[in-house]
Parts: C-alpha cells; sequence; structure tokens
C-alpha cells in the first residue's frame, strides 16, 4: 500500500466509526424504551459525533504538522469524553464505535509519523 494511501486509512476509519456512533446515537435518541429516548445526554452525544465527524474530514485534508496534531488531541478529548458519556448512557455500541475511532487515530498518526519521516 502506498504512504499516502496508507495515511489516509486511520482518518476514513476515524470518520466512519463517527458517522456510525452518530447512526447509533441517533437510534437511541428516537426509539422508544432504549433508556435514553429524547435525553439531554443522547442529544449530546448525538451533536459530538457530528463534531467528530467533520474534525475527521479536516484531519484527512490537514498538511501541516502543527495543525495536524492539534486536530489529533482535539479529537483524542472528543473520543475520550463522547465515548465515556456512551458509558454512562449505557450504550455500549457506541463506546465501542469511539473505541474504533481512537484506533483509527492512533493508525492516522503512526502513518502520518512514518510518511513524514521517509519524506525527510
Amino acid at each position: 500500500m502506498s504512504q499516502s494511501r496508507s495515511s489516509r486509512l486511520g482518518a476514513i476509519v476515524l470518520l466512519v466509526a463517527s458517522l456510525v456512533g452518530l447512526a447509533l446515537a441517533l437510534y437511541a435518541y428516537l426509539t422508544p424504551l432504549t433508556g435514553v429516548t429524547d435525553s439531554l445526554g443522547a442529544l449530546v452525544v448525538i451533536l459530538a459525533s457530528i463534531l467528530l465527524a467533520v474534525l475527521a474530514l479536516i484531519l484527512r485534508a490537514a498538511s501541516g504538522r502543527g495543525a495536524r496534531i492539534a486536530l489529533s488531541i482535539l479529537i483524542l478529548v472528543g473520543l475520550l469524553g463522547t465515548g465515556f458519556a456512551g458509558l454512562l448512557l449505557h450504550q455500549w455500541w457506541f463506546t465501542a464505535a469511539m473505541a474504533l475511532g481512537l484506533v483509527g487515530l492512533i493508525i492516522d498518526a503512526t502513518t502520518r509519523g512514518t510518511a513524514s519521516t521517509a519524506h525527510s
């Protein structure tokens, strides 16, 4: 796999995890008897999932090292906080989606790091 293709894989995994999390949060918010129907916590998780998806798209397009580090830190805080919110809401599948997003962030950080050292 080429380095440019492998360096995008992590951001794509992060984006997919955010969108899956969004779908799960919407399901929990809209479906009766999930325990979090129409709750403020579920609504916050929906908004956080949308924000994580947008940040994943920005991360994929970012090229500067400082911008990538700042975005990665924001995404890490978002993933951990949103995953914890999923635990508090007893939405285990949502928390699993955020864990997958964390794997995507790690893949992005490691492949971008090796790609940048290979060009140096």
